[in-house]
Parts: structure tokens; C-alpha cells; sequence
């Protein structure tokens, strides 16, 4: 797989992660939702939203060859969220293609822990992983504070009916 079709890939959820987001503004235009939680020691939803637009960058810079950057903002609104993912989405597209099969190894940290993976490794064991980790902790939240998302929502495929419910 080239870092142009993981750049394709991001580019998809990430436009997914933009509409979920203009939903939370239409519903939710003062923000309050931004500071939700499934649980009290996870991250809020601002910073799922942060967390999953920078994870692409994180990922795609040191695969081919460039410092990570971040466009993450300190706005905490809709706004400035989504300004956030339109630059990421702008930068991924000017990455170049790069082969993963490469004898080189990624460095980043998982938590606490240091790793040094090699590039395919790195991207399909971590990068992906955590990138829809965050992703999908944005539509949990969005959706367990009552926010109407359906699957189609989450990866910019599926389609329901408005009201659509399989336990009905």
C-alpha cells in the first residue's frame, strides 16, 4: 500500500469527522456538547475531535519523510474544529506517495510507551487503529448525548431512513 492511498483513505474519514461535526454545531451551536464524556476519565469530546483530525498527520509525516505538524488550534468551538480538519485534510494532500515497504522504523508513543515500529507496522497496527479509536469516541459521545447519527454518519457509507431503527 502507498502513503497516497492512507492518504486517501484519511481524506475520507476525515470529511466524515467535518459533517459529524457541522451536526454537532447545528444541534449544539453554543458548544456545551464539546465537553461530554462517555466516561469520567476519558478525554471530552473536543479533544476526540482534536485527537482524531491531528492522528492522520501523526501518522503520514514521518512515512514520508517530513516533521509531523499539527493545525490544532486553542479555540475550543465549532469553528475552529473545523478549520482544524480542513488544514489537516489541505496538508495530507500535499504529502507525497511513499512505498511502506521500506526497511526504516516510525518512532511515536502510545500513552506512556515509546515504540519503533516499521512503516506498515506502524500504520496498520497504531496509526489506523488509534485514528478510528478517536473517531469513533466522537460519534459515541455525539450520539449518547442524544445527537440523531447513524451509521452513515460515521463512515460516510452506510444509508437509513430518518427514524430508521433495527430494534423497531
Amino acid at each position: 500500500m502507498m502513503a497516497e492511498s492512507a492518504v486517501r483513505m484519511f481524506d475520507h474519514s476525515l470529511t466524515c469527522l467535518s459533517r459529524l461535526v457541522k451536526k454537532l454545531e447545528d444541534v449544539d451551536p453554543q458548544g456545551e456538547l464539546l465537553e461530554a464524556r462517555l466516561a469520567p476519565d476519558m478525554l471530552p469530546l473536543v479533544n476526540q475531535i482534536k485527537t482524531a483530525a491531528n492522528f492522520p498527520l501523526r501518522a503520514c509525516c514521518p512515512l514520508v519523510g517530513r516533521e509531523r505538524v499539527s493545525f490544532e488550534s486553542t479555540g475550543n468551538d465549532y469553528t475552529s474544529l473545523l478549520r482544524h480538519i480542513e488544514r489537516t485534510m489541505a496538508y495530507m494532500q500535499s504529502l507525497p506517495a511513499l512505498e511502506l515497504d521500506t526497511p526504516y522504523t516510525v518512532s511515536d508513543t502510545a500513552g506512556f510507551r515509546q515504540l519503533s515500529l516499521p512503516p506498515q507496522e506502524y500504520l496498520y497496527r497504531y496509526a489506523l487503529p488509534n485514528f478510528y479509536f478517536h473517531l469513533a469516541m466522537v460519534y459515541a459521545i455525539a450520539r449518547a448525548q442524544g445527537v440523531a447519527l447513524s451509521k452513515g454518519d460515521f463512515d460516510g457509507y452506510h444509508q437509513y431512513p430518518p427514524g430508521f431503527s433495527f430494534e423497531r
